[in-house]
């Protein structure tokens, strides 16, 4: 296959190369020849728009009409929107025009549906104008008051523009500023090669909890030693030697109160 021939899909994008002699800019230069392009494939489109068709019309969404109608406006919108955002940087952009047409038909058909009303009342009592960066847009609005101390819930259908968005992306290769202070405290314990419950210095290792509510005893036996020394720090973690990590998990005392019995032993 020739390069440029075919479309290369990536990510539901069409990656194609331009070749128009006929684009001049304004030196009369050809300018378009060569440059990628992402396009939006119309089996998106077709894909997209199928859910809101009944034999090839827009129709009534019978499973959401026993919602509200804040949600149904709202679940409209964010579904429309998702698409026309991820399909942002395609020069076809659009050709999104036929989905929100569909699904603006599918919404006012639902609640129509739902509110046993035709779809010209529907645009009656819903019709609304709000401002945008864009400029002021025209859609369907559903309020929802709160009280007095809250400020309403609002469900918009519309506004959101098929304008072909040019975001210009600096790339930069830094590090966060966050790698460049000092090591994290779980990192300076590790380093230090000592075992916080017996004091040995040996290969040591990290012995962690979920919630440091797991470590209340619920029972009037005495919490092991760890278990203190965890709840006093306000710690889920705990720096041990491996012979301590292993007597925590199979319940025996730590390494170094052995050592202790052993010399009050020695010394009786």
């Amino acid at each position: 296959m020739a390069i440029g021939t075919e479309p290369a899909r990536f990510l539901g994008y069409e990656i194609v190369v331009h070749n128009d002699d006929t684009k001049h800019d304004r030196h009369g230069h050809r300018c378009i020849n060569g440059q990628i392009g992402l396009k939006m494939p119309m089996s998106v489109v077709r894909a997209k728009c199928k859910p809101y068709l009944r034999r090839g019309k827009p129709a009534a969404l019978l499973a959401r009409a026993h919602d509200s109608d804040f949600r149904i406006v709202a679940r409209y919108q964010a579904e429309f929107r998702g698409v026309a955002e991820y399909y942002q940087l395609a020069y076809n952009r659009h050709r999104l025009g036929l989905l929100r047409w569909i699904m603006e038909r599918s919404l006012t058909k639902t609640l129509g549906h739902k509110n046993k009303i035709s779809v010209t009342k529907v645009w009656n009592r819903y019709r609304a104008t709000w401002h945008t960066p864009a400029g002021p847009r025209r859609g369907l609005q559903v309020t929802v008051g709160r009280g007095a101390r809250k400020r309403p819930l609002v469900a918009r259908w519309g506004g959101v523009s098929l304008a072909r968005r040019t975001t210009r992306v600096v790339l930069k290769d830094d590090l966060p500023a966050i790698w460049r202070k000092r090591p994290a405290e779980l990192i300076n314990r590790l380093r230090t090669g000592r075992c916080e419950l017996c004091h040995a210095y040996a290969d040591v290792e990290t012995h962690h909890i979920r919630r440091l509510r797991d470590l209340e005893n619920g029972s009037r036996a005495e919490q092991p030693d760890w278990a203190k020394l965890m709840a006093s720090r306000r710690r889920k973690t705990l720096i041990v030697c491996r012979d301590c990590h292993d007597g925590i998990h199979n319940g025996l005392p730590a390494r170094q109160a052995l050592r202790n019995a052993a010399l009050e032993s020695d010394v009786r």
